[in-house]
């Protein structure tokens, strides 16, 4: 028996990256667990290296319609203890560049899709049980050309807020986890040129004080942490980013 046995998760965006790393590691002691994202071949190769234990649900965070998709078939599971609000998209875009699309993609993805997946499952988490957002260190730093995502990932903050006072008299707590930069496929996915990854790389790992890329590991690791050991704690933020908000 693992510590997470007869213990139910929902993970956004749960085949790749941070999200993966936490699936894996939560079913690897015992739980099961839910994980959505919008390749169903991602999702099927996730679901084999996790176990049989993954329930995969291919869900675009940003349509409700997928979001009560998700919803019916953790009706079926009885609830859920763990809601790992995950699922996002990053793009780098200088202000001048960014259009009305690109803004309200990664908006409506990143925040509005954050924003309804709790409203939808919060009335089937457990007495007890938590949600934690995957926010950024981008939310209290000002990097060029992040403006739109900042924004997206700032207003999850806000959010782990509200919900934590918001859902408090059912017992439920709502924190978050912010990473600085982290080895995962997201970071090829942020619209830098080929041919600038490098550089970009050994900017981000000259500007973390411990002067290196986090492990989606360690940051699956501290939501966990956050979601089921942190029974005293609600509406924070805790960074996993190597120093680089803090230091």
């Amino acid at each position: 028996m693992g510590r997470y046995s007869n213990k139910v998760a929902v993970i956004t965006g749960g085949s790749t990256g941070i999200g993966l790393a936490t699936a894996r590691h939560f079913a690897g002691e015992g739980g099961t667990v839910v994980i959505t994202g919008r390749s169903a071949n991602s999702l099927q190769r996730a679901a084999a290296e996790i176990g049989p234990q993954a329930i995969p649900l291919v869900a675009d965070t940003a349509k409700l319609a997928d979001i009560e998709r998700l919803v019916a078939r953790v009706k079926e599971l009885g609830g859920v203890d763990f809601l790992f609000v995950n699922a996002g998209i990053a793009r780098m875009s200088a202000l001048e560049s960014v259009s009305e699309d690109s803004y309200d993609e990664g908006l409506n993805v990143n925040a509005m899709g954050a924003y309804f997946t709790v409203q939808k499952l919060a009335p089937h988490i457990h007495e007890g049980g938590s949600v934690v957002f995957n926010t950024s260190v981008v939310n209290v730093k000002g990097f060029p050309a992040m403006s739109a995502y900042s924004a997206s990932k700032a207003a999850l903050r806000s959010l782990a807020r509200t919900f934590a006072t918001e859902l408090l008299p059912r017992k439920v707590r709502v924190n978050a986890v912010s990473p600085g930069p982290i080895e995962t496929p997201i970071f090829d996915k942020m619209g830098i040129p080929e041919q600038a990854k490098a550089d970009a790389a050994r900017q981000f790992t000259e500007m973390v004080p411990m002067k290196r890329f986090g492990r989606p590991e360690e940051v699956a690791r501290a939501a966990l942490y956050l979601g089921f050991d942190a029974t005293f704690t609600t509406g924070a933020e805790l960074p996993v980013d190597g120093g680089l908000s803090q230091l």
